[in-house]
């Protein structure tokens, strides 16, 4: 497994610096994100490192299924009944602020700021 000492999001996984957790298992982490855009905002992570989308390859589909999969689930659980959105930032362009691959899960009752 990939691990990146410098990284924000590693040193979450490997459990260095404190989060708000709301899922782990061996390959993926989700947590409350700490400046929240929404109601509900969580992000999953692998905790293998890649840094965005750029780095996967066919090697991640079950990876990238994996997070996508636990997205309705863990909305759900967190109190977003009514509908959310995912998003992956990928990129100075793309909005990406830590260069560790991650899923936004956003929902709750609106409104709620664009993020």
């Amino acid at each position: 497994m990939s691990h990146d000492p410098n990284c924000l999001f590693c040193k979450i996984a490997s459990g260095q610096i404190p989060c708000q957790k709301v899922y782990e298992d061996e390959e993926l982490l989700a947590f409350k994100d700490i400046r929240p855009a929404a109601p509900v905002h969580l992000l999953i992570i692998p905790k293998t490192h890649i840094v965005n989308l750029t780095e996967v390859d066919a090697a991640h589909e079950a990876l990238l299924g994996r997070m996508l999969a636990l997205a309705p689930q863990l909305a759900r659980e967190n109190g977003a009944d009514n509908g959310f959105r995912v998003v992956i930032n990928t990129g100075p362009d793309g909005g990406q602020e830590v260069y560790h691959l991650h899923l936004h899960v956003m929902g709750g009752p609106r409104p709620w700021k664009h993020g």
